[in-house]
């Protein structure tokens, strides 16, 4: 998947494109689990987060607490690639978090632009899968 916005205009440090882009013609590798969550992104823009003071690591419950274990490490990745963001302090309005009081620190998550356009991507031009030949 083509990492650069088009009509970026910028010089490729990274900025632009969420801190992501490698230069036109670069390729951003996810795994099946980001691109589900990417989809879920799709479908509902804004979901909840914690913030697991220990670990600093994000905490996503929707699924369950056994999935939570699962989806901490793609939540961190997707927001590495620039295509989610964490927000801490920006809670949803009108959400129920009774699932994160065990966490100090509750907000949002959602997609960037650059997210937004991989979706678009993954949407119009299906999954190109790496061939390990």
């Amino acid at each position: 998947m083509d990492k650069c916005s088009p009509g970026c205009g910028q010089k490729h440090c990274g900025a632009c494109c969420g801190g992501s882009c490698s230069g036109c013609g670069g390729t951003l590798q996810l795994t099946q689990g980001e691109i589900d969550l990417l989809f879920c992104f799709a479908q509902i823009p804004f979901l909840p987060v914690a913030l697991e003071e220990k670990s600093g690591q994000p905490v996503f419950l929707e699924e369950g607490e056994a999935r939570a274990a699962q989806l901490s490490p793609i939540i961190s990745a997707l927001s590495q690639k620039g295509l989610i963001r964490l927000d801490y302090d920006l809670p949803l309005s009108n959400f129920d978090y009774g699932k994160y009081r065990a966490f100090p620190r509750c907000g949002s998550m959602a997609l960037t632009a650059a997210g937004l356009q991989a979706v678009e991507q993954l949407e119009i031009q299906g999954i190109e899968e790496e061939s390990n030949a």
